[in-house]
């Protein structure tokens, strides 16, 4: 999908170099892979202790395959 947006060229550019990435297409699918992997987490840490959770190995691995 394209999208045309408006992002701190300074920002970007300091991005890019943290994540030692090349283009700006590599830098915005990190970030937004990163951004939902640690809103899951917080979701998931928010879940603990109010459920009762019974989670196998295969249940955990199949999770992890499915944040990739």
């Amino acid at each position: 999908m394209r999208s045309t947006i408006d992002i701190d060229d300074a920002l970007l550019e300091e991005a890019m170099k943290l994540a030692h990435v090349k283009t700006k297409r590599e830098l915005i699918q990190l970030s937004l892979s990163e951004l939902v992997r640690q809103k899951r987490r917080e979701r998931l840490r928010s879940k603990l202790g109010k459920t009762d959770i019974e989670w196998t190995l295969a249940d955990l691995q199949e999770m992890r395959r499915d944040e990739q």
